[in-house]
């Protein structure tokens, strides 16, 4: 039982089904945080700002266990497969200005009717949205497929499902999707100063390997070595033609 949250919501004067109501969760997942569970990241920030009180109050072990760690550092999955479908919708739902997606194929996001519906929601609403892709008939695409023992064929025809699935996003406006011929050290999910990073180790396929999330701040240097990464990708990629009928936002 995390006492330290049910005294709060009754200071607050709250249950749990008003804490789900405002973070838009299931009311059982609010009691689960209740009886001890810890939450996301994200949510722990939204019920201490709901609660008028400080995460660390909420959640001391948390506070302990960061203790000697960068503050860029939120979490950390042990597996790109253990990152909740609701965590990447609501990280990049809650993007106001920027997106960023580079990867190989990302083809666990495009075959996400939800995540694809965010990212074109996101454009109309003024973010903007980069994807960098492999391209299928880079060397690099075909090393990694034989690194992660499925062959460059099938990482190939993996970008190429891709692209055919994100046919729709070259069409909006405010999304923009390039080709790199760079070999990855890791994927970089980005929405505004957050960054989930799917870390690479040879041999392992990418859902297997680990995630970190982080958030950019003034001190320390983690979060803008990997943004600054995006960049350098991004100038020297190919952009993918457009159809010549653009949808407004």
């Amino acid at each position: 039982m995390n006492e330290n949250l049910r005294h709060a919501l009754i200071r607050a004067r709250l249950q749990p089904v008003d804490v789900a109501a405002r973070l838009a969760v299931d009311p059982k997942t609010v009691s689960r945080w209740v009886s001890g569970r810890i939450p996301h990241p994200r949510h722990r920030l939204a019920v201490a700002d709901l609660l008028g009180t400080d995460e660390d109050e909420l959640w001391p072990e948390e506070s302990r266990g960061r203790r000697g760690v960068s503050g860029e550092l939120k979490a950390i999955y042990p597996h790109r497969w253990a990152v909740p479908a609701e965590v990447w919708r609501s990280f990049f739902q809650a993007a106001e200005k920027e997106i960023g997606i580079l990867v190989y194929s990302g083809l666990f996001l495009a075959e996400d009717t939800g995540i694809l519906r965010v990212l074109v929601e996101r454009a109309r609403a003024g973010v903007r949205v980069r994807i960098l892709l492999g391209d299928p008939d880079s060397p690099a695409v075909a090393a990694r497929g034989a690194e992660e023992g499925v062959g460059g064929d099938v990482m190939a025809a993996r970008v190429r499902n891709t692209l055919a699935l994100f046919q729709p996003l070259q069409d909006v406006e405010g999304i923009d999707i390039r080709l790199h011929r760079t070999a990855l050290y890791n994927s970089i999910y980005r929405a505004d100063d957050d960054l989930l990073i799917n870390l690479h180790a040879y041999g392992t396929r990418a859902p297997e390997a680990p995630v970190i999330y982080l958030t950019r701040s003034e001190t320390d240097s983690m979060a803008a070595t990997y943004l600054d990464s995006f960049e350098r990708l991004w100038a020297g990629a190919s952009p993918l033609p457009r159809s010549s009928k653009r949808t407004s936002r």
